[in-house]
């Protein structure tokens, strides 16, 4: 279907309104890697494109309607930290305020260049930073997971010291699922070192975990929008008082010159408006993933074969499991013909054998036979009905490796 000119988009956006309940036919179980938009926040988005279009650095009145906007959107973004709005940046992206956070930093403190440890199952983005700040002269320390995925607090606190400047360890595996105690990793880094700043990519874990960067003792928290249904392109960084990075970008003033660029309008403000209504149902939708997870689960004990390689414990809506003999790419396709949509891991690796299994010494079998279901706020128990049947489905139809 094709859509030319303002008439098209709003076209568009009628037919996406028209067709919510396909993100129920379809069993999208990919939600890690990307969410649908919510109807809302994309009429919203449209509003902006269409009408409250100005730029909020114009200094007439349609800059100055941008300007509100984007402030609300930042005061509904913030309010997902308990913080003061002015600590949100916004960004293009997860990546983006990874990197910024991270090689912000290395830069911001090249004079003095330290240590900086690192969840060795972090998603790529926060390794290649890091890769990054190695080259630069960096010490960088890789700390493996405990053999369940969930990150090894004792060795984070043993390998930070008095040289340590950062610490990056993820809310919410975005594979496993697998759950950091953010509380007691900042207790025990700042223990050996007070100004030792940590970071936390919170994509998988925003307006779905509490985030509260000044109890957890978090000086920097990314997120992005396309997680949370949202537009894609448009992410945030948390910076606690008193942290700075070297920006990255070099430009106009914006973003406090952190991320310098005329604003993504329609993105940002997707992005705040998306926060606000997930988080106003955050325990309601925990609630729900919890009770689709046990569903899964006791569907998938029932199939002779199946591994869980998720832990105890994990984020409901994400499981990670594995059918030693069959092929990942294989069973995705297979399932994919049934209208059944999920990964082999994280949608950035492309296919690439999982980093995240390596580090937790799962076997290559399962490695190479892993399949991940992460679930979001459309779907039903019919929609984990479809995956376990088809599953056993293409276990029976399906030649082994």
């Amino acid at each position: 279907m094709r859509y030319n000119g303002t008439n098209g988009i709003f076209a568009a956006l009628i037919f996406c309104a028209q067709e919510e309940e396909a993100f129920l036919e379809e069993r999208y179980l990919d939600n890690s890697a990307t969410t649908p938009v919510d109807p809302e926040v994309a009429r919203y988005a449209l509003e902006l494109m269409c009408q409250n279009y100005g730029n909020p650095s114009s200094l007439h009145h349609k800059g100055f309607e941008a300007q509100l906007a984007l402030e609300r959107a930042r005061q509904q973004a913030a309010s997902v930290f308990s913080a003061d709005p002015r600590r949100i940046v916004f960004t293009g992206g997860g990546t983006d305020s990874n990197n910024l956070a991270i090689c912000g930093t290395a830069l911001a403190l090249r004079r003095t260049k330290g240590r900086m440890v690192v969840n060795a199952a972090e998603h790529a983005s926060v390794l290649k930073a890091m890769d990054w700040c190695e080259s630069e002269g960096w010490e960088v320390v890789r700390v493996a997971p405990l053999a369940d995925g969930t990150p090894d607090l004792e060795a984070f606190a043993a390998a930070a010291d008095a040289r340590t400047a950062l610490v990056s360890c993820m809310a919410v595996n975005s594979e496993t699922g697998a759950v950091t105690d953010l509380r007691r990793l900042s207790r025990a880094v700042k223990a050996k070192n007070p100004k030792t700043l940590v970071h936390c990519d919170a994509v998988q874990a925003f307006c779905r975990l509490e985030l509260n960067p000044k109890t957890l003792g978090l000086d920097f928290v990314s997120a992005s929008g396309h997680k949370i249904n949202a537009p894609k392109g448009a992410g945030l960084l948390y910076m606690a008082p008193g942290t700075r990075v070297v920006p990255l970008l070099h430009g106009s003033g914006q973003e406090g010159g952190l991320h310098p660029g005329t604003e993504n309008m329609p993105g940002f403000c997707a992005l705040g408006l998306a926060a606000q209504r997930m988080q106003a149902r955050r325990a309601e939708l925990w609630d729900r993933y919890t009770a689709l997870r046990a569903r899964l689960v006791t569907k998938l004990q029932q199939i002779p074969g199946v591994c869980i390689n998720s832990p105890e414990g994990a984020a409901p809506y994400i499981l990670n499991l594995s059918v030693p003999g069959w092929r990942s790419e294989t069973l995705i396709h297979y399932l994919e013909r049934l209208g059944v949509y999920v990964s082999s891991g994280s949608a950035c690796s492309k296919g690439a054998r999982s980093h995240v299994l390596a580090a937790m010494g799962l076997s290559d079998a399962r490695i190479d036979s892993a399949l991940r279901v992460s679930l979001g706020q459309y779907n039903t128990p019919a929609d984990l009905d479809a995956f376990a049947a088809g599953l056993q489905q293409a276990m029976a139809e399906v030649a082994r490796k």
